[in-house]
């Protein structure tokens, strides 16, 4: 029986893998396996009727021997400290992988925010940060958006940082609106940058993308995204699905009518010209490219055998487990990882943080061929390592980010 695949179980195995085909001593690895901080603080805001919420909050900074920290925040009724340490101990890796000199944080607070009302949710945001101020700067620790979090967030965790700090410091958050300092980009960053892995993988591997089908589970930024810049290297969208459920067109979908059709129903399902499939079904379905951006744990022993795409990209954290990335090895499906795969966001947030720093604000042109470049060198240094290791992308991936960080940390030293 496989044990139960938790986000931190998962990561602290993968670390152990990396840790030893890298030949790192223990101390090393005890050191990467631990977070330097954890910060738990009790949010306590006045509710629109008077009463009085209270909120656990968590900011996890793994390390930051390469630059600030760096991660996300997400609004999430269910999230646990072990949870938001494992997001942060993959972010460290995914910005060494993408060679942008950010270690890696995660931060969230258990709440469901659509059962508060925008005034509440600002009222949480001002105090999370209120309570978190000490340890975050444009050169200590950055936020961004995540999941249920978004640039009206990130708008007002600037203000309450600049606030409290007497004057506007716009690179002390990513993932703003464009307004006040925000990239040209952003939002669908992550989605390109999926897609950007996808070309140079069939490059590599001969798969033709000209109507190549394409399935997409999770039709949320990211999965949206993924579906437009498919579209628009000539690749046909076959199926994508959200929390409800998904459909399937093997004569392909255009992603903005979906879109449409998702706003005014809720739902992408009944989709004119479509048959309604489940999510376990999506998986399954034929097609070139299967793009999971939905939910951890969605490829596993007992479906990676009837996966029948030639490639997956792995647009979410953790969507596959680790037997059913031996299964999916031994097909020859080329599997792209989450920490390069989706690691697209976090690159323009570090376009977006020089951009501040220096008060200039690129083109949209600018944003995507620097991020093109930067997916592109991240990519085949990945596939380097692993050709070189005779290994899967997954482990070349985690080898190039966990090497990366350790000799970082050997070249500073320990201090005192």
């Amino acid at each position: 029986m496989a044990e139960e695949h938790t986000p931190l179980t998962v990561a602290l195995t993968q670390l152990k893998l990396a840790s030893k085909k890298l030949g790192l001593d223990s101390g090393m690895h005890k050191m990467l396996s631990q977070p330097k901080r954890s910060i738990i603080v009790s949010i306590d805001i006045r509710m629109d009727n008077g009463s009085v919420g209270v909120y656990n909050g968590m900011r996890v900074q793994h390390w930051d021997a390469r630059g600030p920290f760096k991660g996300g925040i997400r609004y999430y009724p269910n999230i646990t400290l072990d949870e938001v340490t494992a997001l942060a101990m993959l972010m460290t890796w995914k910005c060494a992988i993408a060679n942008i000199p950010f270690g890696g944080a995660k931060g969230g607070v258990c709440v469901d925010s659509k059962k508060l009302s925008k005034h509440e949710l600002e009222r949480l945001t001002r105090r999370y940060v209120s309570l978190i101020v000490d340890y975050l700067g444009p050169h200590r620790d950055i936020p961004a958006p995540d999941m249920y979090t978004d640039a009206q967030t990130m708008a007002w965790i600037m203000d309450t940082y600049s606030q409290l700090k007497g004057y506007s410091i716009p690179e002390s958050v990513t993932g703003k609106p464009v307004e006040i300092g925000g990239s040209w980009g952003r939002t669908e960053a992550t989605g390109r940058g999926v897609i950007h892995c996808v070309k140079q993988a069939a490059e590599n591997n001969g798969l033709k993308l000209k109507n190549a089908a394409v399935a997409i589970q999770g039709f949320g930024n990211v999965g949206y995204h993924a579906a437009v810049a498919a579209q628009e290297i000539g690749c046909i969208v076959v199926a994508v699905s959200d929390s409800t459920g998904g459909i399937y067109c093997p004569d392909g979908l255009t992603p903005k009518d979906v879109l449409a059709h998702k706003e005014k129903t809720l739902s992408v399902q009944n989709y004119k010209g479509c048959r309604n499939v489940t999510n376990e079904e999506l998986l399954e379905l034929q097609c070139d490219v299967l793009i999971p951006a939905a939910l951890e744990n969605q490829i596993t022993c007992k479906n990676a055998d009837k996966i029948k795409a030639k490639m997956v990209a792995e647009a979410a954290n953790g969507p596959t487990t680790p037997e059913a990335d031996k299964v999916l090895f031994e097909k020859e499906i080329c599997l792209i990882p989450d920490i390069l795969a989706n690691s697209g966001g976090v690159t323009v947030s570090y376009f977006e943080w020089v951009q501040n720093l220096t008060r200039e604000q690129w083109p949209l042109e600018k944003v995507n061929r620097k991020l093109e470049n930067k997916m592109t060198t991240a990519f085949n240094d990945v596939v380097a390592l692993a050709e070189k290791e005779e290994s899967d992308m997954r482990t070349g991936a985690l080898m190039l980010g966990v090497g990366r960080v350790a000799n970082a940390i050997k070249v500073l030293g320990l201090w005192p």
